[in-house]
């Protein structure tokens, strides 16, 4: 699974007009399930950002995770990380995995960081979304989880959700 995460001091986002997620000071995580990626990545990559330090200490060191702080965290899937542009001027989004696999990772992750004790809150998978950050630093994140074997699996996409 790929994120991109941003310490943020306020993020929200809005589907058709309605706010369906906001959060003040905290974590903006936009996330992508890849194909092959299983429940172990949507785990491990919830586990790794909660605990990820990227807030300062009293002395101004990134050494404080949202954990550590007790901040809130707003999940958006995002598809589109999964963008290969590396032939020609169009995007390829073919490593991303099925919608219905998504979905499910995606819940997956959003579950695991709730277990966590941090408060979440999320965009609407598959809609249309705006999502307003101010951007605290800018720090901004990209962080990926493998799937076991290091290797994106083509196979069935039903098979991933183990």
């Amino acid at each position: 699974m790929k994120a991109v995460i941003q310490r943020v001091s306020r993020a929200r986002v809005v589907v058709a007009g309605e706010v369906v997620g906001e959060i003040e000071r905290g974590l903006l995580v936009l996330v992508c399930a890849m194909r092959g990626d299983t429940a172990t990545e949507a785990r491990a990559l919830a586990e790794k950002i909660a605990h990820w330090r990227c807030f300062g200490d009293e002395a101004g060191k990134m050494n404080l995770s949202a954990i550590d702080l007790a901040l809130a965290v707003l999940v958006v899937s995002q598809f589109t990380l999964s963008a290969d542009g590396s032939r020609g001027r169009r995007p390829s989004f073919d490593s991303a995995a099925p919608p219905e696999v998504g979905r499910a990772l995606c819940e997956n992750f959003v579950e695991t960081v709730r277990a966590l004790g941090l408060e979440v809150q999320t965009g609407r998978f598959g809609a249309h979304m705006e999502v307003e950050l101010v951007n605290d630093g800018p720090v901004t994140f990209a962080l990926e989880v493998p799937p076991r074997g290091g290797e994106r699996q083509r196979g069935d996409p039903s098979q991933v959700l183990a």
